[in-house]
């Protein structure tokens, strides 16, 4: 019986906790690249500040592009972040790895990003809206509700049981 060694059941906790954060993380990022490139650039439905400096002018899009790009310079750093983190949970030799729990932190990184970022830039800065127009409010609002659908459905799966035995769930394998 080995007595100089974290148990085995510490060490996998542990492992799986560093897990999580990474797939949070990266679930974060996942989810400011997708604002960023799809909402900001390929739809242009808003851009960072769009709200405060409307894009009438060269000058008034140039500083809103540039709002957007250290938005996605702070989607790079969590990414960088989540990868060390994946890392170095593979580096441990005890870690039990699992998809779901991947997946499900992956989730719940995405919809937490966008419940924060959604109160806090379209509802209590008011710097931009996921649709501005005569329908924002409810668009602003969908975009919260899915965000805490996603968010929900990553815990449920953190949290759930089954989620927790081999097997219950089935996610792929990779």
């Amino acid at each position: 019986m080995k007595t100089d060694t974290v148990p085995e059941t510490i060490e996998k906790t542990n492992g799986r906790s560093l897990l999580i954060v990474a797939g949070v993380l990266l679930g974060m990022s996942f989810a400011g690249f997708f604002d960023g490139i799809v909402l900001h650039q390929i739809l242009q439905w808003h851009h960072m500040v769009s709200s405060i400096r409307p894009t009438n002018s060269i000058e008034d899009l140039e500083a809103n592009t540039f709002w957007d790009g250290v938005f996605l310079v702070g989607a790079s750093i969590l990414t960088a972040v989540g990868l060390s983190l994946l890392w170095i949970a593979h580096k441990r030799d005890r870690l039990s790895y699992s998809t779901k729990t991947l997946v499900a932190s992956l989730l719940f990184g995405i919809g937490a990003f966008n419940v924060v970022e959604g109160l806090i830039d379209h509802h209590l800065l008011g710097i931009h809206h996921v649709k501005s127009g005569p329908n924002q409010i409810f668009w602003d609002l969908g975009f919260l509700a899915l965000s805490l659908v996603i968010a929900g459905a990553g815990l449920f799966l953190l949290r759930s049981p089954l989620a927790l035995r081999k097997g219950a769930i089935a996610f792929p394998k990779f």
